[in-house]
């Protein structure tokens, strides 16, 4: 079979290969799945360049996340089990942790809709308790985990402001539903969302980013508002400033989605059924950027740690459907 591998750690477009190998064998409880697509996560550059931590043993083939097929027919969405990932045509997945794709979504949307979407539902609601009329503040709304919480904000009756970085981009949120999109590269983000809110700030903030973007959160965020913590894409971890968090009263929330697998496995089914009748509603469709053919899996992987994309990307096996 094909497959993207890596032998040393380094920028994802240098170190990923493609090579001719054998199928993986599955270990107990595994699963042997057909791919069908695999969406391009920022994990993704992180395992290549040593970052993550999980740190699996070299050689490996990156891609979390997969829509695939199992021996018995079924199509479903799930984690991969490194180092056997999903830029290849075969992968191994835990069976406990298989779910139904959704049949309102096509492969490249439902591979897209497990790890973001989750990610999401479970900072939105169970971390930070978003209610209906609040105003959520979403950086980096025009990229795969921003758009996504920018849908599940909406779908809560919220008011969504997106923080995105150029015009184009800003297009992009507008059409996601974002009630007030700031461009950050032309606008002071801060002065922004005060003045849209009436100088209260926003009640929650949903940041994968962090670096400049956390600072601009602590200056905007509402009294007893929320800041979720769910990544730093800027390769910047920010020191909160924990005796300004205590005079303003609000609350800085860590959320590491992997962890429900552990400590509550249940919950992700139930977060995956709300999520499937979202997307039969229409309430939350994955934007995919692109479907990038095999061969451009490496480049795809660079773009996203570059920050270079809109939506999500999708690397679909040869022989795929798009």
């Amino acid at each position: 079979m094909q497959a993207w591998r890596v032998y040393e750690n380094g920028e994802p477009g240098v170190v990923m290969r493609r090579e001719e190998v054998e199928p993986p064998t599955p270990a107990d409880g595994q699963v042997l799945l057909r791919v069908r697509a695999a969406n391009v996560n920022f994990p993704d550059a992180l395992l290549c360049r040593g970052h993550y931590q999980i740190r699996p043993p070299l050689p490996f083939t990156p891609g979390v996340e997969v829509c695939a097929e199992t021996e018995d027919g079924r199509r479903v969405i799930t984690t991969a089990a490194l180092p056997h990932g999903g830029f290849a045509d075969y992968t191994l997945a835990d069976a406990a942790g298989l779910l139904p794709a959704p049949e309102s979504l096509d492969d490249a949307e439902a591979a897209a809709l497990h790890i973001g979407y989750q990610t999401g539902w479970f900072g939105l609601h169970r971390r930070a308790a978003l209610q209906e009329g609040e105003t959520l503040l979403v950086h980096a709304a025009a990229g795969g985990v921003g758009s996504a919480a920018v849908q599940l904000g909406k779908a809560a009756g919220a008011t969504v402001i997106g923080v995105v970085g150029g015009p184009e981009k800003a297009a992009v949120a507008r059409a996601l539903g974002c009630d007030l999109v700031i461009d950050r590269r032309s606008e002071d983000v801060v002065a922004a969302v005060k003045a849209a809110t009436g100088g209260r700030g926003a009640d929650v903030i949903y940041d994968p980013v962090g670096g400049e973007a956390y600072q601009q959160s602590a200056k905007c965020v509402a009294f007893e508002g929320r800041i979720v913590i769910v990544g730093f894409a800027s390769g910047t971890v920010p020191a909160p400033a924990l005796n300004h968090a205590l005079v303003k009263n609000y609350s800085v929330l860590g959320l590491h989605w992997g962890l429900y697998a552990a400590k509550d496995p249940a919950s992700i089914g139930r977060c995956h059924e709300t999520l499937t009748a979202y997307a039969a509603k229409g309430l939350i469709k994955p934007l995919i950027g692109e479907r990038v053919p095999f061969a451009g899996a490496a480049d795809a992987v660079q773009r996203v740690a570059d920050g270079t994309t809109t939506g999500r990307l999708v690397v679909l096996p040869e022989g795929a459907r798009a």
